[in-house]
């Protein structure tokens, strides 16, 4: 049976609290989707069918638990590559492990906030494909998906910070907030980190508690300068706005010092759409930063589109830009283009100072990199001033 191209999307919704199943089922029907009700692993067997896009499974059943329920549906052939979401009024980090060991997707506590299950349920939808479609979770993917929700669950990150510096005069014009998680797995890598995270639906989750985690403390290292978050596509996409408005609506930081810095742009798919999502956060009064501008995805289409306050310069074309005429020429146009539409340029990556030299010959506005101040968890406003003396005659 083929799906036709506007069809809902079908959830299958095991639960035996009828309050529960009552209140979810109508919040999904409000949202478009088509949803059938089991009340027991027995019911949810029979009436579970390959072209179901989802099962919101509860642990505790009537007549034997939901992880035996996710077992016999991944080891069915018929139903395996089927996305689950487990549902459970306890939050043990056992029950989390063996319920993504037995292939779940992902473990929501009850009772669950209506955006957040909106949004895991689209996150799951979405890698469905790619976990299920041929094979079955391996060892390494097992452990991967457990250290990721085993991060999150423990809100095991921590901030960093890499001071901006606008170039003339030489001073401090704010901080890009960088995360990292307390793990000895490979995911301590930032980079491997969140490509963790996108590939197997968990970015949103992951970006806001770093967002959470940046906000409690943003005070002690940027009061009154600009705060650079990170922000994949998917998040502004997503249906997380009042989440995030709550994150970054803080009394005691400004909402109009924050910058969303958007990366990933290869995840855009339509330019136009991704703009009329970004007017929300225009309304809230952020400004908006695109990265790698002039490497990779960066492309002038992406710039034109989103209308940005700032470019950021990417930093392969930064690295020895003193000896190479082409790269110059590049930085040259991104900075005449920038200075016609009033738009902030920044370089990234700056690492020696002939290369600090020649942007600021080219007039770029600001730069960050090795050579100014490298990403800390505390940053001492001593050696910011330091920084600022030192370079403020270059």
């Amino acid at each position: 049976m083929i799906r036709q191209a506007n069809a809902p999307k079908h959830i299958l919704l095991v639960d035996d609290d009828l309050s529960i199943v009552n209140m979810l089922r109508l919040l999904l029907e409000t949202r478009g989707y088509r949803v059938d009700v089991a009340t027991s692993g027995q019911e949810a067997l029979l009436r579970i069918t390959p072209q179901t896009d989802l099962v919101l499974l509860d642990i505790v059943l009537p007549d034997q638990e939901g992880f035996d329920v996710c077992r016999q549906l991944r080891q069915n052939q018929k139903t395996s590559h089927i996305p689950i979401i487990m549902l459970s009024a306890r939050m043990l980090s056992q029950d989390v492990i063996e319920g993504l060991y037995l292939g779940a997707d992902d473990y929501l506590t009850k009772p669950v906030e209506y955006e957040e299950l909106i949004a895991r349920m689209e996150a799951v939808m979405r890698r469905g494909v790619f976990l299920h479609n041929g094979h079955v979770f391996s060892q390494h993917e097992q452990k991967t998906v457990c250290e990721l929700r085993k991060i999150i669950n423990e809100e095991a990150i921590i901030p960093h910070f890499q001071p901006i510096f606008c170039l003339t005069p030489f001073k401090l014009l704010g901080m890009e907030a960088l995360s990292r998680a307390q793990t000895n797995s490979m995911l301590a890598s930032p980079e491997m980190l969140f490509k963790a995270a996108v590939q197997y639906g968990f970015y949103e989750e992951l970006e806001m508690l770093c967002w959470r985690k940046v906000m409690q403390q943003i005070n002690n290292v940027c009061a009154g300068y600009k705060l650079f978050l990170n922000c994949n596509p998917y998040l502004i996409e997503g249906a997380h706005f009042s989440t995030i408005r709550s994150i970054l609506e803080t009394e005691s930081f400004p909402i109009g010092n924050i910058v969303l810095e958007i990366t990933e742009r290869s995840a855009i798919t339509d330019f136009k759409a991704f703009y009329e999502y970004l007017k929300r956060y225009r309304e809230l009064g952020v400004q908006l930063a695109i990265d790698d501008v002039g490497g990779g995805y960066a492309s002038l289409e992406s710039i034109v589109q989103t209308k940005p306050d700032i470019v950021k310069i990417d930093r392969h074309i930064i690295k020895d830009i003193h000896e190479d005429l082409f790269k110059r020429s590049i930085v040259k146009f991104i900075v005449g283009f920038c200075r016609e539409n009033n738009i902030v340029s920044i370089a990234e990556g700056v690492e020696t100072k002939e290369e600090l030299l020649a942007i600021k010959e080219l007039g770029v506005d600001a730069a960050q990199g090795y050579l100014l101040y490298k990403p800390a968890e505390h940053i001492a406003k001593e050696q910011v001033q330091e920084t600022e003396e030192m370079f403020i005659h270059l």
